[in-house]
């Protein structure tokens, strides 16, 4: 069993019903799934640029596509709404949590987590880049952090039983967020600021953080997150970025939130990324998630750690979490 923690492929479902079309899943993903054994993720409701500018609208959108396409689908998914969800898998359910990247699209009502709760949300990041009425995105004001609507929000999904992310977070509002939250954080999709200094990525301090609230931090396959340098943007340097991970916090913190987006184009991407060659050489959609597994093999990690990193780690957050 493999969990990645962070895909965007409600993004694509969205798109392309839209345009349509049906059984996204199946037609377009299903295979590369199973050719990289990947068995669940967090699939997230994500406001991506153009629609950034209407978050509210586009959440609602989104949920109406990804209700109609689980609805079509039920002999293919299975939504976590609690950690018993997941023993799915062994019925050959594909286990998806719904999250959401972002939370722009409530605004400052609080109660609208109430709503996403019950639809099937059960993991949230309070910012994509931007600032917004909650918190402050990595592109935001360096100086700002959660606001007094984000101190609830948090303490709201702590109460619901959702999954706090702080991937995509300033350090203002990680460490906000540290303080507030009673339950563990994840950073679902965040690499090593040490290995790769860009804003996106974690300093040791936030690693040594998550480690502390018994949270994890999940692998990032985006070349730009794995070096600076472009010769070194290889496998072999994201599985250095596991290296340090658990040398700061031990196997029990770090987990795969891949974020593979070979399947968005256009304006989506050009808003984060400066090179359209996106994946890193032997590694660029989730397809080839087994290459990755048999590199952190040859580099020594045992059949019981690649368990944890696979997908013990984070199930273990989910039974903490979900209530």
């Amino acid at each position: 069993m493999i969990f990645d923690a962070h895909g965007d492929i409600w993004t694509d479902i969205t798109i392309k019903r839209e345009q349509g079309e049906k059984d996204i899943f199946k037609k377009y993903h299903l295979k590369k799934y199973k050719r990289g054994e990947v068995t669940g993720g967090i699939f997230v409701i994500w406001c991506d640029p153009p629609y950034d500018k209407t978050p509210k609208e586009r959440i609602f959108q989104v949920i109406k596509n990804i209700s109609n396409e689980i609805l079509e689908n039920q002999d293919l998914f299975k939504v976590i709404r609690k950690y018993e969800d997941l023993e799915a898998v062994k019925n050959n359910k594909f286990t998806v949590m719904i999250g959401i990247e972002g939370l722009s699209g409530i605004g400052k009502d609080i109660d609208m987590l109430n709503q996403l709760y019950m639809f099937g949300a059960r993991h949230g990041s309070l910012t994509w880049n931007e600032q917004n009425e909650l918190g402050t995105g990595v592109l935001g004001d360096e100086n700002r952090g959660l606001t007094q609507y984000g101190v609830k929000a948090v303490k709201k999904m702590n109460d619901l039983g959702m999954i706090v992310d702080v991937s995509h977070a300033n350090e203002k509002t990680f460490w906000d967020i540290y303080e507030v939250s009673d339950a563990p954080i994840i950073a679902s999709h965040s690499n090593c600021r040490a290995l790769c200094d860009v804003p996106r990525n974690l300093t040791d301090a936030q690693i040594k953080a998550i480690g502390e609230k018994g949270g994890v931090m999940g692998l990032n396959a985006f070349r730009e997150f794995v070096s600076l340098d472009k010769e070194k943007q290889t496998l072999d340097s994201l599985v250095d970025h596991v290296d340090h991970i658990v040398e700061l916090v031990g196997i029990d913190h770090v987990c795969f939130g891949f974020d593979f987006f070979d399947y968005l184009q256009g304006d989506t991407v050009d808003s984060f990324s400066e090179d359209n060659s996106i994946g890193i050489p032997n590694f660029q959609n989730i397809s080839k998630v087994q290459n990755l597994i048999k590199a952190l093999e040859d580099r020594g990690y045992s059949k019981e750690d690649l368990e944890k990193i696979k997908y013990k780690n984070i199930y273990r957050i989910i039974k903490e979490v979900l209530k």
